[in-house]
């Protein structure tokens, strides 16, 4: 998929407002200071297009932006850790989970995970509650730059290993992905290219 346009659409803290066009939207979510905002600007190489910043949860809203003028992108606040106040994480965490159980035009989510850590629980438990609300999602391992391409995939095959000794049949399809190379972002793109396909099919 080529990237032909990205801009900003609005931020907000409440579904209801969210845009009423009838396109498929693709979320992006993971624990703060996962590199979210980077490879998002990555995806549709516009250096600036997501709000980077050296303090992690600085994402605190819905944030929809509409690449080629016929998707969204949808960036999340972060789970887990972030400096702010005990209310307002609760808060937003909110209508995270109202945008995910609420929001019709939700096609599918990319949950982004560190690949330089060990399974980390929360990961895990974010990603068993979306498969308890039957929400189609992928993981995305991010910074794969910052390990060598073995010591990566041994990281991978760990998240793989501890959903499947859970409740887990089969572990979701995942990307390996660098938002400074650019390593998976051509590989994203395009099976969001075939999702879309398929969701014009059904609409």
């Amino acid at each position: 998929m080529k990237i032909h346009s990205a801009r900003f659409v609005m931020s907000n803290s409440s579904v209801e407002h969210c845009p009423n066009q009838p396109l498929p939207e693709y979320a992006f979510i993971g624990r703060s200071n996962v590199g979210k905002s980077s490879l998002i600007n990555a995806l549709t190489r516009h250096h600036s297009l997501a709000k980077t910043s050296s303090r992690p949860g600085k994402t605190q809203l819905i944030n929809h932006f509409i690449i080629n003028e016929n998707w969204f992108l949808v960036d999340l606040p972060g789970y887990g850790y972030a400096r702010v106040s005990k209310s307002t994480k609760k808060e937003f965490q909110s209508y995270i989970r109202a945008y995910f159980t609420k929001r019709e035009q939700l096609f599918c989510a990319f949950v982004l995970i560190d690949s330089r850590h060990e399974p980390q629980p929360i990961d895990l438990e974010f990603m068993a509650w979306l498969a308890s609300k039957e929400i189609a999602f992928y993981m995305v391992f991010t910074k794969a730059d910052k390990l060598k391409k073995g010591a990566v995939q041994k990281k991978i095959d760990a998240y793989c290993k501890a959903m499947t000794d859970g409740a887990w049949e089969e572990h979701p399809p995942y990307f390996i992905t660098s938002s400074s190379s650019g390593l998976g972002c051509e590989e994203i793109l395009e099976e969001i290219d075939r999702l879309n396909e398929i969701y014009r099919a059904a609409h």
